[in-house]
């Protein structure tokens, strides 16, 4: 087996961060698939970086800027055609796993972070005009990308909710997939096929916080508050996703909304190429990392559950960090 199929034993899924025409048409994406890669997740800077450093989408760039087409229409026609593609190879993974993997994921345009109505109408188009079951719309986890989560679960649409700092931005989110399940099963319509990840970023919260830890004289908690945020998410995760509430979805063959760790590529050269993969491994978790991560995870990777046993010290390090005045949003936000 593969430390990728180990993986994926134990309860988490990988994902690859990646996408770009060449890398779905050489074998290369169908290679990692039979590693045990069960997703894609993509952004705009990803087909920026695609399109903009290869000559894969040359052809199809001439036509389209021949046609008169505006910069948005070429964008998203290179964009879809690409998921298109990539969706079907996972769709294999997709059936074989019942609907639980081998999504393939597109955001909305980050322009509509601000926009309930307009993100709900452009992910309903996405959906509607890529016409794959497992294709996820990305919606950000902003107060007016929330209300959208919520409607596109009771219409049936999977989603992918990004940016994700903390707990308390978690929390709505997962409430919004919840209410929306039970919409749409107070509806008659089914919840079993229905599915979201919550994606939090990782490795953003290590590159924020360490520069207010090295400003306060604490190197001894730098690289740590990344992980022990995203323990503590995930034990909050456990507790949504459990009791009557839950129960009586689940019963109905709904799925929980795993925690997805994104932004896992090691930032800081002092710090493992593998830290924000080999700490994070949980049951009912998905990791999408950039193709040097996975390169390094393949080679020299462990695959032992590790993140339930650092919970309570995690709790231990996020209190150490409230005390020191450290708020993980803040710190992020300046950032960003």
């Amino acid at each position: 087996m593969t430390r990728l199929q180990d993986l994926a034993a134990s309860g988490q899924s990988i994902w690859i961060d990646y996408i770009r025409r060449s890398f779905t048409r050489n074998g290369d994406l169908q290679r990692l698939i039979d590693d045990g890669v069960a997703g894609v997740t993509s952004n705009p800077a990803i087909f920026e970086k695609a399109i903009g450093a290869s000559s894969d989408y040359d052809d199809d760039l001439a036509a389209l800027v021949q046609s008169g087409a505006s910069i948005d229409t070429i964008y998203e026609d290179l964009a879809l055609k690409d998921i298109a593609e990539a969706a079907d190879l996972f769709l294999p993974i997709f059936e074989r796993t019942h609907g639980y993997d081998g999504f393939v994921s597109i955001e909305v345009s980050p322009s509509l972070a601000h926009d309930t109505e307009g993100t709900i109408a452009e992910a309903q188009r996405l959906w509607n005009t890529l016409k794959r079951p497992n294709i996820m719309i990305k919606v950000p986890a902003t107060p007016a990308g929330v209300p959208a989560i919520e409607e596109l679960i009771a219409d049936g649409i999977n989603v992918n909710v990004t940016l994700i700092f903390s707990t308390a931005q978690y929390e709505p989110v997962a409430m919004a997939y919840i209410t929306g399940l039970e919409r749409r099963a107070a509806g008659g319509a089914r919840v079993d096929r229905v599915a979201s990840v919550a994606s939090f970023f990782v490795s953003r919260v290590d590159s924020a916080v360490d520069k207010e830890l090295a400003a306060k004289g604490r190197a001894d908690l730098q690289g740590k508050a990344a992980i022990a945020n995203a323990m503590v998410a995930y034990d909050r995760f456990r507790a949504i996703f459990s009791g009557p509430r839950w129960e009586k979805l689940a019963g109905a063959g709904a799925r929980v909304q795993r925690p997805l760790w994104a932004s896992t590529g090691t930032k800081n050269p002092a710090y493992s190429d593998v830290l924000y993969v080999d700490t994070l491994v949980a049951r009912d978790t998905v990791n999408t990392l950039p193709p040097a991560t996975l390169d390094a995870y393949q080679d020299h990777g462990a695959t032992a559950p590790s993140l339930v046993d650092g919970i309570e010290g995690a709790k231990a390090t996020v209190a150490e960090l409230s005390s020191l005045g450290i708020d993980v949003d803040v710190a992020v936000a300046s950032t960003l």
